[in-house]
């Protein structure tokens, strides 16, 4: 069985392109294209079901057609329509972490060595110039931290953690923001 905790979402299927099979796919990582993996993992009927890839091609740098084995016409393309596509954290391992995408961080524990345990990374703001970790702690109060190389320490990929040493204060400055 799949299990979420050994996915990551990297994108969702929109709608049927032609009446062959393909599928519209917006992606927030194209994965898919840099590592050796022949499936996608949907969220189907709210089960993981892997489905193989038969071909793709790129038509921006968000956008792909999918199509996928034994989906050979629009109509069976239609039951993918709004259907998340999830990949496997296993192979997105084998890349260097210089070369994963933020939403691969999602799900990673946050330490700081100076304070311990910060909380999970619920998700990854590239909204502005400076990408910041959007950190929940186990009573749900979220804080954002800088998602800069010169505050990792480490990035453990295998046990999902993150070791930071932030400036002195930045914690205990967001920690006072929260408080009013």
């Amino acid at each position: 069985m799949i299990k979420k905790e050994d996915l990551y979402r990297i994108g969702i299927f929109n709608k049927p392109h032609g009446v062959r099979g393909e599928l519209q796919f917006s992606f927030t990582d194209d994965i898919f294209d840099r590592v050796e993996a022949d499936c996608l993992i949907c969220l189907m009927d709210g089960i993981f079901v892997p489905f193989y890839i038969e071909e793709y091609r790129f038509r921006s740098d968000s956008t792909a057609l999918i199509k996928l084995e034994e989906v050979d016409t629009a109509e069976q393309a239609r039951r993918f329509t709004n259907v998340e596509v999830y990949f496997p954290i296993a192979h997105a391992q084998e890349l260097p972490t210089d070369e994963l995408s933020w939403d691969f961080f999602v799900g990673f524990r946050v330490e700081e060595v100076n304070h311990g345990n910060l909380g999970q990374v619920d998700e990854v703001d590239t909204s502005t110039v400076n990408t910041l970790f959007v950190v929940a702690d186990d009573q749900g109060n979220e804080r954002l931290i800088p998602a800069c190389e010169e505050f990792i320490v480490d990035m453990d990929t295998t046990h999902r953690v993150i070791t930071l040493k932030l400036p002195e204060g930045l914690i205990d400055l967001d920690e006072a923001e929260q408080a009013d």
